[in-house]
């Protein structure tokens, strides 16, 4: 019963922002607004006022990232491996691999994680969220240059674009913000305080609303194998790794369930625009995140229940 209390309520506010959208109570482009609002004002506040005001867990960063990233960087090999079995060139490959890997941690993560776990998990979170996306752009964007043979640069005029629109992003900005006014040790007025807090409080339910409006455009389809394939490595292979490098590296419990838990996040967005972007992939990239998000409705309560068995 627990486990539906946390899960369920998550799942309703995406079906309620995908009937809003089937049944006309909102445009389809009414996710730019409120996507717009949630990660550029929303969520931020939620992550500067995390970082400034939250107790880190007393472990190392590295061995945190070491488990999270450990089980990205196995389940990326294992999609290169089945792309190179079943045929597909190498540029497909990548974009099949970012599919498999890159997940929607913050859409559906953030909420999840904070209704699992609590306020104690906000510090590990924190630090997963501050490189996941730089990490993940730049190294699909230097396989793909990589594996393509069409560098007309050098490495560092391949990656200065997206490092000049990561120093842009609200989310980075918020925990880089919230970073530096952490190490001041100025904490926050009491009524800045409030003022964040009421904010931040509209970020996941906003976030959940969008992610149901833009699920609209995503279908199921292409070549069924691949979606399969990728909603699998992302759903179950890559919780699964994330699970047991959490535990050989002793994690303590509310760690452990943050990693096991972004882990299991279904392909999200970004992976379909980095197909976008190459023009590689799009429809099964498309036909992933949405049967992934279906899927995980199924997988989520599964891992709240595995990770609430650890701590």
């Amino acid at each position: 019963m627990a486990t539906v209390l946390i899960v369920a309520p998550v799942f309703a506010l995406i079906a309620a922002g995908y009937a809003s959208v089937l049944f006309r109570f909102v445009s389809e482009g009414a996710h730019k607004g409120i996507s717009e609002f949630a990660f550029s004002i929303a969520i931020p506040a939620l992550l500067f006022r995390t970082i400034v005001v939250s107790e880190f867990p007393d472990v190392s960063p590295w061995r945190m990232w070491g488990a999270y990233y450990g089980a990205l960087a196995l389940t990326w090999v294992a999609a290169l491996l089945i792309s190179v079995l079943r045929r597909k060139d190498r540029e497909d490959g990548v974009v099949f691999a970012i599919g498999s890997v890159y997940g929607n941690i913050v859409m559906l993560g953030i909420p999840l994680v904070l209704s699992a776990l609590g306020n104690e998990a906000a510090g590990p979170m924190s630090l997963i969220l501050s490189v996941n996306t730089p990490l993940l752009w730049l190294c699909g964007i230097l396989q793909m240059e990589l594996v393509s043979r069409k560098r007309t640069g050098s490495a560092l005029a391949v990656i200065r674009p997206v490092l000049a629109d990561l120093a842009r992003n609200p989310l980075m900005l918020g925990i880089g913000f919230g970073v530096v006014w952490r190490f001041t040790g100025l904490g926050l007025n009491p009524v800045v305080d409030k003022t964040i807090e009421l904010l931040a409080q509209a970020g996941s339910p906003a976030a959940l609303i969008a992610l149901g409006i833009n699920l609209f455009r995503f279908e199921v389809k292409g070549e069924m194998p691949s979606v399969v394939a990728m909603s699998a490595l992302k759903l179950l292979a890559m919780p699964a790794a994330a699970f047991v490098l959490a535990n050989l590296l002793n994690l303590p419990p509310v760690v452990t369930g943050v990693v096991v838990l972004f882990a299991a996040m279904p392909t999200g967005a970004n992976a379909y625009i980095f197909a976008v972007q190459y023009q590689r992939l799009v429809n099964p990239v498309s036909g992933a995140v949405a049967l992934g998000t279906l899927l995980a409705a199924v997988t989520l309560p599964v891992v709240v229940v595995m990770v609430a068995g650890v701590r």
